[in-house]
């Protein structure tokens, strides 16, 4: 657990990020509902039965930022991609198979990332990021970005990401931008 000002983040297990399954679901409704995501609570509810079969994942790995007062202001979320993982099929354009091979160590993907509104600009998104990311020991690190979503683009870029393609991550989606961080 780390703590600056009066947040604090705090790296979570499969068990204890559904114990504040309340928590992540008030930070990425918030930060979704608004463009380019326009989230509806619909589709914020399809979100959080996934994260529920998430969390039931041994290697899943979370990280939440609250306030002083217990209030959720951030959070983290992912694990690592299994061999059948169908998120090389979703670019729009193929990759090399050296890329794309995973064995459920490689590649930690990190499904979700987000700040609340009154809180950002302050360094809590790298936080999160590097709690959620300290002592794995995966490869690289891939993630799905919204090309709207300027700052978190901008954010993954400063971090050391690299588009790597293109790909509709759901039926529906708006394309995103592939990105991929080398840890190596």
């Amino acid at each position: 657990m780390t703590q600056q000002g009066a947040i604090t983040v705090e790296r979570m297990d499969g068990s204890a990020a559904a114990q504040a399954e309340e928590a992540f679901r008030l930070v990425y409704a918030e930060a979704f509902a608004k463009p380019p995501y326009n989230e509806t609570a619909d589709e914020v509810a399809v979100t959080f039965r996934r994260f529920r079969s998430q969390t039931r994942k041994g290697n899943f790995r979370a990280a939440l930022a609250g306030a002083e007062n217990g209030e959720p202001v951030g959070m983290a979320y992912g694990y690592p991609l299994g061999p059948n993982t169908g998120w090389w099929d979703q670019l729009t354009e193929p990759v090399p198979e050296e890329m794309r091979r995973e064995d459920g160590h490689r590649t930690f993907g990190l499904m979700e990332l987000a700040v609340r509104k009154p809180w950002r600009r302050q360094g809590i998104a790298r936080r999160l990021h590097e709690t959620l990311l300290d002592g794995l020991e995966a490869e690289r690190v891939l993630l799905n970005v919204h090309p709207g979503s300027k700052p978190a683009s901008a954010a993954y870029r400063a971090w050391g990401y690299r588009k790597i393609g293109e790909a509709r991550p759901w039926e529906g989606a708006d394309l995103h931008d592939v990105m991929l961080l080398d840890l190596r």
